[in-house]
This record gives structure tokens, sequence and C-alpha cells, in this order.
């Protein structure tokens, strides 16, 4: 049973057994004011990149500028500079401008990761958080405890205080807020501080397709998964998104499913693509709930900065209009994001044509498989194209020849899917369907993750169905029953 300071104390140890730094936040010297920690920015910037102490100061200046008085807007920019880095120019004027990065994504150990509990800062209010990570001077996550054996404190005490009353107090605090934290030790859960609350979820794995845990076993999950160094590191860095443009203020952090799901995929599609592998990229069974759209949009950008990959072209296909203009419309808004600016629905199959010649990478299209009807002409040949196919368990499945008979004569027909990869011989495949059958796996290749109704369930997502039994009254006539019997 958890109260507030025993979970700070649990979750504290959890994470200085992964080897995070623990600061108590009154040994921290600084301005009530500021949230960074400017010592380790200074330290870990200096010995990475060998800057001067202009240099240093000048990147902070750039992150003081930005208001808190629009908190969405400073807290996009900032994610941005802290997910893509920025280039500099040296104070040295015959040195080349310099490439940075504020977090050193590709080794960890590298980084200065803290975590820090009860650190007063002043706002409009002081205010004191229960626990802070930081990564190299920057304050990324935030969590607040309740305590689970107080009948009139909720989880949702926490993300209300996190929401509305630190974001109105000390909004500094979250122009560099990744994600936000919450628990009462038995419920745990993570989230934007843009999102409502019924958008903050457990994070209920610590890896690849392992067991789900629930109630106290959730908060080891989130800690030992989640906050795994690299994986944090990972989620910060590939795995927040900001559209575009957006009118509601829209920043989603992955969920644990889109999450595995997309690395494991990116993992399947590298060992199969052409000419070394046989281009069945692997499938994802996805039940309602799982977001497949979202883990689509995470898996183009991995695709499209993975380095072996050098820039592949995607090609997103679905078997519907209506889903082609949903999927269409989230796209088409993540250009920043994905890391290409060339994102297109194209309007037919001469349409994509035309935007693949002479296209030797890069690239995102979105089309229907409807388009690819009865035209077996060559669209390319390249191998560093991947399809994502959704909606596998239909019409992007059908291989097989048929006859078509008509008064004058029989004709060979396929279906879409055949035209499709005759026109895109050498394409890697990959298959998101919710109910898979055989000739999914024979097109795109086994299950490479999955997420149940049975999960959806459990993490709140979809609505359990339930059936109530009743006995139907049944009246027989029985000189029809009599002639039955005797059948």
């Amino acid at each position: 049973m958890f109260n507030e300071a025993s979970l700070e104390s649990a979750i504290i140890e959890n994470l200085r057994n992964q080897n995070y730094e623990y600061v108590k936040g009154d040994d921290i010297h600084k301005e009530l004011p500021d949230v960074l920690l400017r010592d380790d920015f200074r330290n870990f910037m200096m010995l990475n990149y060998d800057l001067t102490d202009f240099e240093v100061n000048s990147l902070l200046r750039r992150f003081d500028n930005y208001t808190n008085a629009d908190l969405y807007s400073s807290n996009k920019e900032i994610m941005n500079l802290i997910m893509e880095g920025l280039i500099i120019k040296r104070e040295d004027k015959t040195k080349q401008d310099l490439y940075i990065n504020f977090i050193d994504y590709e080794n960890p150990e590298k980084n200065i990761i803290k975590v820090v509990n009860q650190l007063e800062i002043q706002g409009t209010e002081k205010r004191i958080p229960d626990a802070i990570i930081y990564i190299n001077g920057l304050p990324l996550v935030v969590f607040e405890f309740k305590s689970a054996v107080k009948e009139n404190t909720t989880i949702k005490d926490a993300f209300e205080q996190i929401t509305i009353r630190y974001t109105r107090d000390i909004p500094e605090l979250f122009k560099y807020n990744a994600f936000c934290v919450i628990s009462d030790g038995v419920n745990n859960k993570c989230g934007s501080i843009f999102a409502k609350y019924e958008f903050f979820y457990s994070w209920r794995t610590t890896e690849f397709m392992g067991e789900e845990a629930d109630g106290i076993d959730s908060l080891e999950t989130m800690i030992e998964g989640l906050f795994n160094k690299e994986t944090l590191l990972d989620v910060i860095h590939n795995f927040v998104y900001f559209p575009d443009k957006s009118t509601n203020s829209l920043k989603i952090v992955c969920r644990y499913p889109q999450y595995y799901a997309s690395r494991k995929l990116l993992d399947n599609i590298k060992l199969h693509i052409k000419p070394n592998g046989d281009g069945k990229g692997g499938t994802y069974w996805g039940t309602t709930g799982c977001g497949k759209s979202l883990t689509m949009l995470f898996l183009s950008r991995l695709l499209m900065r993975d380095k072996t990959l050098a820039s592949p072209t995607i090609i997103l296909i679905t078997d519907r209009t209506d889903l082609d203009d949903q999927i269409s419309e989230q796209f088409l808004c993540a250009t920043k994001y994905i890391g290409d600016e060339t994102i297109v629905q194209v309007k037919s199959r001469e349409d994509l044509k035309t935007h693949l010649e002479g296209r030797e990478s890069g690239g995102v299209y979105l089309t229907t498989i409807q388009k690819f009807s009865e035209d077996i002409n060559l669209l390319s040949n390249r191998q560093n194209i991947i399809c994502i196919s959704d909606e596998a368990h239909r019409s992007q499945t059908n291989l097989e020849q048929r006859i078509v008979m008509s008064e004058e004569k029989a004709e060979k027909k396929y279906g879409f899917a055949k035209y499709l990869h005759d026109s895109l011989p050498n394409a890697t495949y990959v298959g998101f369907t919710g109910t898979p059958i055989d000739a999914t796996l024979d097109v795109f290749g086994d299950i490479i993750d999955r997420y149940t109704m049975t999960e959806a369930v459990e993490d709140q997502i979809t609505v359990k169905i339930v059936y109530e039994g009743r006995a139907s009254k049944v009246y027989l006539d029985e000189s029809k029953l009599k002639i039955i019997q005797f059948l």
C-alpha cells in the first residue's frame, strides 16, 4: 500500500537501479525561477562538442528566449530542437558550422541523466513537483504521485495537478517537457501535458510481445520498460509527434504497443528487404484500439531516418477511399516529423508513376489498392521501396488467378494485389490487419507483433462487450413433434 512518500521513494530506488543519478532538490543550487540544470548542460556540450563558453551561453539564451506564454508553440519548437538537433555557427569564424544534438541518442552512457525530487520552482506560485527526469540539464519528464490509500484522492488528481496547476503556475518547466507520468502505485499512466485524462495510458510491458502487467506490477513494467535508458531516449527521439499545423494543441506520445510494433517491424523489414531478403516485411496483428495509423506514422519516421535504408520511398496502401483520406490527412501534416517534404495523396496509378519516375529515394505516397486494377506495367524496379498495407486481410492479398467467363470468351483475371506486386516487383511489403488469414501471412510474412482485443480492453481502449444469457421460450406443435420422432 503506497502513500505518496513511499511511492516516490520506491520509484527513485527503481530508477537508481537502472543507473540514474539521484539528486535531492534541496542539494541543487539555482535561482528559484530557473528550471534548467545549467552546469549539466554546459558539461555535456563542452565534453561532446568542445564548445566555447560563448557558444554554450548562446544555446542557453536560445532556450530562455522561448516564451512560456504560448506553451504549446514553445514546447513544439523546443522538442523539435531536442529531437532533431541544429546547426550552429562557430565563435571562431575560421571553423565550419557545427551540427549538434542536445542528447546523444546513439550512446546513452554519454548523457547526464538524473532523477531529482522535491525541487522548488518559483513561478506565479511556488510549486514542488514530486520528481523530474533531467537529461543533460533539460527537464524532460515530470512525475506526480498520489496516495492509493486515501479515499479523497485519485490518480486523476495527479493529472489535474500537472496539467492545470503546474502548467498555470510554473509553465517554464513545461516548455521542455516530453511527457508526464501520474501514479498512485496501482494505477500508472503517462501522456502529454496537452492531452485529456483519457489519453494517458499505462506502459504494461518491458519487452517486445512480453507479458502485460496490471496494478502494482504495471509500475515495475513502466520503470523497467519505458524508463530503460535506451527506450526512454528512443521515445523522446522518435515517438513524440506534433503535426506541422494544429488548431487544438495536438501532441501525441506513443503507447507501448505502438512503440514495440514499430521497432519490431523496422528490424524485420531490414532483415527481409531485397535483394538478400524475400520482400516480406511482416504482419502486424492489431485489433480495434491499437492505433494502427499512428503506428504506421511512427514506423515511417523510423524507416525514413534509418541509416542503412538510405531514405526509402514509402507507399501506404488502403482498400477504401475513406481510409485513404483519413490516413492521408494525418500524414500530410507530418512532413517535419517524418523528415520528408514529399508526402502526396496520389490521384491515379499514372500519377504515382509520374512521381516515381526518376526518383531514387525518399517520398511518401498514399493510395488505394483499386488504382492498380488490371495494369501490369512496371512502376519501379527499385529495391528501396516499402509498401505498407492497411486492412491486409482483404483485397491486398488476392494474388491468385481466376477465370472470368463471358459470352464471347474465357479470360484470366487476377486480384488487385497481383497487379500491385507486378508493378513494384522488388518492393518490401508490410501488412497491418485486425484479422490475419493464411493469405495475409503468405503475402506479408509472419506475424511480427500483435495487440489483441483482451489487451485493448485491459488498457481501457475498447469497452468490454458482455452478453447476458437468457433462456428463450419455445412452443412446439405436439402433433408435428410426434411426426419428427417417427422419421
